[in-house]
């Protein structure tokens, strides 16, 4: 039996893989939720400490976006089988060019980020998308609004430093993403017509692709 967790992305909940429906017979999911993380703690420090909710030995972390950020420094701490990113990004090179630049401009610290009980801003930062007709959709996906958390994500995404990534990872990536542009993106399972919110709303190609993709 594959024990496999899911982390959410930036201000998700786990609600965003309540349609992932991995065989009962193969594999246990797990879900991972975001914490608020302590006064100046380092993503690393926050990895160790998530990695606290896993129970299990040689499991399967996926992560979407920020998660998919979180779960590679997870497995730098326990033995891991597999580690599965989604929308997301593997080194620091694979970053929008706007996210590389806000990291010596600092201007990421100048983002409303105290409008993040604004389901509209908060959607926009987490998912890429303006919200309009699909704003009660979002706001059961989106729950984790805190001020100091959204401020410490975006610190934590656009200063990560990582250059190098395992060869064994596997990235997934939709080729319509306007958070992090497949033209960044090296080394990926192309999903045609995937968007940053895939997970959510193409689930279907992920119970079709996923059991095999853990499996290989």
């Amino acid at each position: 039996m594959v024990n496999v967790y899911l982390m959410p992305g930036m201000a998700a909940n786990p609600s965003i893989f309540k349609n992932i429906k991995l065989p009962e017979e193969n594999f246990n999911q797990h879900l991972l939720e975001w914490f608020v993380p302590a006064k100046n703690m380092t993503l690393d420090e926050y990895a160790k400490e998530m990695c606290t909710k896993i129970k299990e030995t040689n499991v399967v972390l996926i992560g979407v976006s920020f998660g998919g950020i979180l779960v590679q420094e997870m497995a730098k701490h326990i033995k891991v089988k597999k580690v599965i990113i989604i929308s997301s990004v593997k080194t620091k090179y694979e970053l929008p060019k706007r996210m590389r630049l806000a990291k010596y401009t600092k201007a990421y610290k100048l983002l409303p980020t105290g409008l993040v009980t604004n389901m509209e801003v908060l959607a926009k930062y987490a998912f890429g998308e303006t919200v309009t007709k699909r704003l009660e959709l979002y706001e059961e996906y989106l729950s984790v609004n805190d001020k100091y958390y959204i401020d410490w994500s975006l610190e934590q995404i656009i200063n990560w430093n990582q250059e190098k990534y395992s060869p064994d990872l596997v990235h997934i990536h939709g080729d319509n993403d306007p958070v992090f542009p497949i033209k960044h993106i090296k080394d990926c399972i192309i999903v045609p017509k995937g968007t940053h919110i895939m997970v959510i709303n193409r689930f279907k190609w992920f119970n079709e692709h996923l059991p095999q993709i853990i499996l290989e």
